[in-house]
């Protein structure tokens, strides 16, 4: 056997799975030689997550096993985490208890962590390889992936997998997480926006040995949930922004259902033409609002958090330099603009009136001036935001500076030509 010099912790969390716990940990020591032939040792541990049945004895009695035991129930990432903190190996890898996960992909897994120089792999079940995964869990999968891949601009193949094998120095990145059945997609989310190096590995699924203990549409909205707002702690406008753009998309298609209702005599909207220009305005001037506040919460955890602001796909990408720079321009325009329309209207009503012709320009104008003001003040409170957000840079570049200028003596600078003698 050659000498590993690696160590493997495997993590097994179990609750009432006395019916498959003796044979994945029989099927988890027979990878062994395949271990040892890249120099890995192997060691393995069950996490009783407070079972009512003879999982923890059964789990016992196997030889060259670690059994940890919660007196109580306390949830799936709760065992993970009580696993990684039993556990001895610079490698931690997990898998469920029920069978569905083949063990016999892990040396796989951990070529792809060292080779690759990864820091957490992901056994994908989404990507290709046979799969006995029930239809409604397979489009749910499908969902938080490109869910994921929205809100992150990184494309994950299987965002909730079961079966990982992770760095343990990465471990303080990607914590804190969820003690529940989240927390996978949890730990996905944050790889992502702490920038780590994730990879998938296709692995098989399997049919589970037992009752299944997730409910597809309590756990499906938990991991909806977890992914959101992991997001929001990291690149809010990335959440707030796509709501914000989605707000201003359906108050244009509006206006463009009122002008064209104004161009054919009022005679397509008729009586709705007064909610359709409400209705107009309050989702414009709430698009550019909740955009607003989407980008006041990245540079504000930028600020906490002392990294740059992640501007996601509304920054660099798209547009160089960023578009909140821009917001006093347009801001101002907007308001310009607005005051311009709503003027005008003023001087046809006293010229004529009457605004029965004239109320829609008048409601175009009072929302962009709304929209005016609120980029604007937008753009003023961001720069104040920047300008913290990068005081402390500003004030250690300062500091080099000083530091790296040499007095000159006095009588070694050379006279001014012309100079009093």
């Amino acid at each position: 056997m050659s000498r590993a010099s690696i160590l493997l912790s495997v993590v097994i969390p179990a609750f009432n799975e006395q019916a498959g716990i003796v044979q994945i940990i029989e099927r988890v020591r027979a990878i062994r030689p395949a271990l040892d032939q890249d120099h890995i040792a192997l060691e393995i541990l069950v996490v009783d997550d407070g079972s009512k049945d003879n999982t923890a004895s059964l789990a016992a009695q196997c030889g060259d096993v670690r059994v940890i035991r919660h007196l109580t129930n306390r949830g799936y990432g709760a065992a993970l985490k009580t696993g990684f903190r039993h556990a001895n190996g610079d490698w931690l890898a997990f898998l469920d208890a029920d069978g569905t996960y083949p063990p016999e992909a892990l040396p796989i897994m951990c070529r792809a962590l060292q080779q690759q120089q990864a820091d957490l792999v992901v056994g994908s079940r989404m990507s290709g390889a046979d799969s006995q995964m029930p239809v409604l869990r397979h489009v749910g999968n499908l969902v938080f992936a490109r869910m994921l891949r929205v809100l992150s601009g990184v494309r994950v193949q299987d965002s909730a997998s079961g079966m990982r094998v992770i760095q343990r120095r990465a471990l303080p990145r990607l914590y804190p997480l969820p003690d529940g059945l989240n927390f996978t997609p949890a730990m996905t989310t944050r790889a992502i926006h702490e920038h780590l190096n994730l990879v998938e590995v296709p692995i098989a699924y399997a049919e589970r040995i037992g009752n299944s203990k997730l409910s597809v549409v309590r756990d499906g909205m938990r991991f909806t949930n977890t992914i959101v707002w992991t997001t929001m702690t990291y690149n809010p406008v990335r959440v707030w922004g796509i709501v914000g753009l989605a707000l201003g998309a359906v108050a244009a298609l509006l206006a463009i259902l009122l002008i064209f209702d104004w161009l054919g005599g009022n005679t397509l909207l008729q009586n709705f033409a007064p909610i359709t220009a409400f209705l107009m305005l309050v989702f414009g001037v709430a698009g550019v609002s909740v955009f607003s506040l989407g980008i006041m919460f990245s540079y504000l955890i930028a600020i906490f958090i002392q990294r740059p602001v992640q501007r996601g796909m509304f920054g660099r990408v798209i547009f160089d330099p960023p578009l909140d720079y821009a917001f006093g321009w347009i801001g101002v325009m907007a308001a310009a603009a607005g005051i311009f329309i709503s003027g005008a209207v003023l001087v046809q009503l006293l010229q004529k009136g009457s605004l029965e012709a004239l109320w829609l320009w008048l409601l175009f104008g009072a929302l962009l001036v709304f929209v005016g003001m609120q980029l604007v003040m937008t753009w003023i409170v961001l720069r104040v935001l920047d300008e913290l957000a990068a005081r402390d840079n500003t004030a250690q570049r300062d500091l080099a500076a000083a530091i790296a200028a040499v007095e000159i003596p006095s009588e070694a600078v050379p006279a001014a030509s012309g100079a009093a003698k």
